[in-house]
């Protein structure tokens, strides 16, 4: 409820709901929630506003939704709801309905016009039609040129609302904009040529001097300093710190741009502007002739409006008047020319700003949007508020009429909808006091006797007529009225002047008025000169906003319509339309003189609630029941405070609801209608209320642990499922993936290479480890399928050479993988004619030493520490490495070497015999193989080291492949290359410097 549903730190929602009436407590609510930064609050279904002088992150997307399609009392008190309302009424019920927007000038209503059209623009058009787009962004875009021709610098307000606006946007059945109309009241044309003191022109003319291209005001003869212009320097220091007037400029540009404007109208919208600022700079001299001082000014204005100097000054210093017949040119007096310019200057801009209404009108007309079928309307009224000054004159004394006549319609209103609902519903109407201001409007606006009528009378009579003249027909044909007074009146209130004030009491309070200058507004003179002189003008443009300058001099014209009788047929107007629609309020208030965010000045805003009614809205809405909700939902919300009803009801609704009323003892304090409940105290509403806080503790709880068990059920269940569907999944992949493994691999035994060539299928994810062990198990198969085409007595030797391979393959030309391995070269006639001396030789070894097996022997040449090149025979065993003395008869030299001190091998890439092992001590041996068929050996000497030190050690032999091979001799680290050599004397070791060279035969 938005009454309360804030909490109570945040005060009461809607003042309605207040537990006692009476100003006090109404603005202690107000400026409590101020502080709490709540600025909206509710009388029922009007929203009271405050304005907060900063920026409030309240009006986002996430925002409209939660608004959007909602009861006004489901959210707390927001515009938004407000905004949503009227835009739900009006596409539910087909009911025109209209928001009124009022206030005192800087109280935020035009923020808040803005802030409407931006939800509705929002929540509609979610078909996303072009043409409602383009509506949605000419309405918004509006504002943007409204403001800059419509809108000045006040003491009260920076970006003041001159002018009042009533805009009706048209829905089509579906309730998205198609089109709109704008109606504008009384622009303060005044302020065109007068500003007070600390005030500005209106914002179109700086806008222009700031934030023009420069070509644009050369062309215009301006300069962007506005002190050289009187027309706009009059209220002192032209800078605002919270207007951008260069901004603004690009974006009313970019606004008529968008609205449709061609560039020839916005070029002289602007040229307009420029000849107003112009005309307030030509200056008159002569006794009783008026001729201007300075003729380069009237030829600049007659430049800007397209039509000759002479015309232009003609028109400032003659007035053409037609009588018997004769057309006669009368010269004008120095003050009746600045009167005249003064009058053209006002009435020039003013047909401008009428001009951009009608222009906006046009590009959202629905009709020439093409759009023919019903529809529906919501208006929305930003009209001033009412005024008190120091110097209250015609102006003022407009708009404070406009408001009385606005307050009697919105007291009327008000009381006709309870009225309504009490029918409906069937209860009983009780009497309202309220104060009906018609009194004082029937003051202003009654024919023949009110103000209005007075001052029309005054300005028909023929011969000099005074404004003491006019207050005093005043005073004496209104002197028995309550409501008004004069000093004549009553000679003993000092406060008025003699001959000069006069005061009415309104519904807001006493206003003094001052009549100076009443008669003059009020004629709104200005000669058909001005209005000839414009229609002539050869700018298309400028021409069609003077169209009554077509009736020629000797043409006998109406006296056109007074300014007050006009704007009464306006005001009368609205008024009627606005009572044809269903109302909905937004009453603005202004915290503070000082636009700060946090000071609430009690005065100030007291004064404004009271001239804008509240307390009377407040008393109206509660007489006889404060508080009324529809049965469902009053039952849905109040349910769980009795047991009858809670949780569920099977009953009448109405039943349900009496059971609560009952139960909580408050049969005395309600009426049933039709379809609600009426409640008559707020406190009956406040306790129902506790009830239902106190028990939600323990609902919430109850419906916690239902809502967890329901909850974990479900996901028990889902969890099963998921299970259940990842193991069949899985089974469904594993059964694909071996198919498509039995499609690749099915006749791998009849491949050449036993399938090593066939990729892979993709596995899933789960299956990558087993796969891992299928391809493993398939490359022992593979392995297994070639070791079964070799035959037992070649493997050994397979084994060597995969062993050789691991390591050489890549690295050296030639290793010698072709032919037969036999290893124990020695003991063969191929190699070695006294095998039985060898024989003899290893037979004594392998008794003394222990060995069982000769791994590997050649002819080598070994050299040593001292450089020197020995012919020798190298002999490994299982356990030990042996140089034997191949001229002795292979007698051993030394001991063996254990087959353990072996830590590495090194030998080269290229087809020498160079073979390094690296043993421990610092005493390597450093040989090169030798046999008389000069085969490859080396890669066979490699692969029965690295063979054997991995059975017994159980891990690889590092073995280096590289041109330049390191070792150590005599504990010395020495270098050893190879190079060729043509003389074929067979391999020998040199010395060069400190580096071994391996001389080989490159035949």
């Amino acid at each position: 409820m938005a009454g309360i549903q804030e909490g109570s730190e945040f005060g009461i929602g809607d003042f309605v709901l207040l537990h006692e009436l009476s100003l006090a407590a109404f603005m202690d609510n107000l400026r409590h929630r101020f502080e709490k930064g709540r600025i909206y609050t509710y009388i029922g279904e009007v929203v009271v506003s405050v304005n907060p002088y900063r920026p409030m992150d309240i009006y986002s997307p996430a925002y409209v939704q939660n608004y959007k399609d909602r009861e006004i009392f489901e959210r707390p008190p927001h515009i938004f709801a407000l905004a949503d309302n009227a835009h739900k009424t009006m596409k539910r019920q087909a009911r025109d309905t209209c928001i009124v927007i009022s206030g005192e000038s800087g109280s935020g209503k035009t923020e808040a016009s803005k802030i409407i059209m931006r939800y509705i623009a929002a929540v509609t058009n979610v078909g996303g039609q072009r043409e409602v787009e383009r509506v949605k962004d000419v309405l918004i875009k509006s504002n943007n040129m409204l403001e800059a021709f419509g809108n000045a610098k006040t003491n009260r307000n920076d970006n003041s609302s001159r002018f009042g606006k009533y805009m009706d946007i048209n829905f089509d059945f579906k309730g998205d904009p198609v089109g709109g109309h704008i109606n504008n009241y009384l622009l303060e044309k005044s302020r065109v040529v007068h500003q007070q003191e600390g005030e500005r022109n209106f914002h179109s003319f700086y806008q222009l001097l700031c934030g023009a291209q420069e070509g644009m005001l050369n062309d215009m003869q301006l300069s962007r300093d506005p002190r050289k212009y009187k027309f706009i320097n009059q209220g002192g220091d032209h800078k605002v710190a919270s207007l951008n007037d260069k901004q603004d400029f690009r974006a009313v540009m970019d606004a008529m741009k968008a609205t449709g404007f061609s560039q020839d109208e916005i070029n002289s919208a602007w040229q307009v502007v420029a000849a107003v600022i112009h005309l307030g700079n030509i200056e008159f001299e002569g006794e009783d002739h008026a001729q201007v001082s300075d003729q380069g000014e009237s030829s600049i204005i007659g430049k800007l409006l397209s039509v000759s100097r002479e015309a232009v000054e003609k028109a400032l210093c003659f007035r053409v008047i037609a009588a018997g017949g004769n057309v006669v040119d009368k010269n004008l007096t120095v003050p009746e020319s600045y009167y005249a310019g003064q009058a053209f200057a006002k009435a020039m801009y003013e047909r401008l700003f009428s001009w951009i209404v009608g222009r906006i009108n046009d590009a959202i007309d629905p009709k020439h949007a093409g759009y023919v079928g019903k529809n529906t309307v919501i208006g929305v009224l930003d009209i001033y508020g009412f005024e008190i000054f120091d110097n209250n004159s015609f102006e003022q004394f407009c708009i404070n009429y406009c408001n009385e006549k606005l307050q009697q319609l919105f007291i009327e209103l008000v009381l006709k909808q309870e009225q309504e609902e009490y029918m409906r519903e069937g209860i009983e109407w009780q009497h309202v006091d309220y104060f009906n201001n018609k009194v004082i409007c029937d003051l202003v606006e009654l024919p023949h006797k009110g103000v209005f009528a007075i001052l029309d009378e005054a300005c028909l009579n023929v011969g000099k007529v005074t404004d003491e003249m006019f207050l005093d027909a005043m005073s004496q044909k209104l002197n028995k009225h309550d409501r008004f007074t004069s000093r004549r009146n009553n000679p003993a209130d000092k406060t008025l002047e003699h001959h000069r004030d006069f005061r009415i009491k309104h519904y807001a309070g006493d206003v003094t008025y001052s009549v100076p200058g009443f008669i003059d507004k009020n004629k709104d003179t200005l000669f058909m000169d001005f209005k000839r002189l414009l229609f002539n003008s050869s700018n298309p443009v400028i021409k069609s906003m003077w169209p009554d300058g077509a009736k020629s001099v000797t043409e006998t014209t109406k006296r056109p319509v007074t300014a007050g009788t006009s704007f009464k047929i306006s005001m009368i107007a609205l008024v009627e339309n606005l009572a044809s629609k269903t109302p909905f309020y937004v009453r603005c208030i202004k915290p503070n003189e000082m636009k700060s965010p946090v000071l609430f000045d009690d005065t100030r805003v007291k004064h404004q609630v009271m001239y804008l009614g509240l307390l009377e809205n407040v008393r109206v809405r509660r007489a006889g029941f404060a508080f009324r909700m529809p049965y469902d939902r009053f039952l849905k919300r109040y349910k769980l405070i009795c047991k009858e009803t809670w949780p569920n009801y099977r009953g009448q609704v109405i039943d349900g609801v009496k059971h609560i009323i009952n139960q909580q003892g408050f049969s005395s304090d309600v009426k049933y209608g039709k379809s609600k409940i009426f409640i008559r105290s707020p406190q009956t509403l406040f306790s129902l209320e506790q009830a239902r806080e106190a028990k939600m503790p323990s609902i919430v709880l109850f419906l916690q642990r239902i809502t967890r068990g329901a909850l974990a059920r479900k996901r028990a269940r889902g969890m099963r499922a998921v299970y259940l569907i990842m193991r069949r999944y899985k089974r469904y992949k594993l059964r694909c993936y071996a198919l498509a493994c039995l499609s690749r691999f099915g006749n791998a035994r009849s491949m050449k290479d036993y399938g090593k060539g066939v990729q892979w299928p993709k596995p899933p994810h789960t299956m990558r480890p087993t796969v891992e062990l299928l391809k493993r198990a398939h490359l022992r198969w593979r392995a297994f399928m070639i070791l079964s085409r070799i035959s037992e007595s070649e493997r050994p030797m397979v084994r060597l050479k995969v062993m050789a391979g691991d390591v050489l393959v890549g690295k050296r030309a030639d290793w010698g993988v072709k032919r037969t391995w036999d290893g124990n070269y020695l003991a063969t006639t191929k190699d070695n004619s006294t095998t039985s001396d060898f024989v003899s030789q290893v037979n004594g070894l392998k008794n003394k030493d222990g060995f069982h097996k000769v791994l590997f022997s050649s002819f080598v040449k070994k050299t040593n520490k001292f450089n020197k090149t020995a012919d020798r025979g190298l002999v490994l065993t299982d356990k030990f490495i042996y140089k034997v003395d191949v001229k002795k008869k292979f007698k051993p030299m030394g001991k063996g070497t254990p087959m353990t001190e072996i830590t590495g091998m090194t030998v080269t890439p290229g087809k020498d015999q160079l073979a390094i092992i690296h043993l421990n001590g610092g005493n390597d041996l450093v040989l090169c193989l030798e046999n008389p068929a000069q085969e490859e050996r080396v890669g066979e000497l490699v692969g029965v080291v690295c063979s054997h030190m991995h059975k017994i050690l159980k891990r690889d032999l590092k073995v280096n492949i590289t041109k330049n091979a390191t070792c150590m001799l005599g504990g010395k680290q020495r270098t050893v290359t190879v190079k060729e050599t043509t003389i074929n004397g067979g391999p020998v070791f040199k010395k060069e410097g400190e580096t071994l060279v391996l001389m080989w035969p490159n035949a």
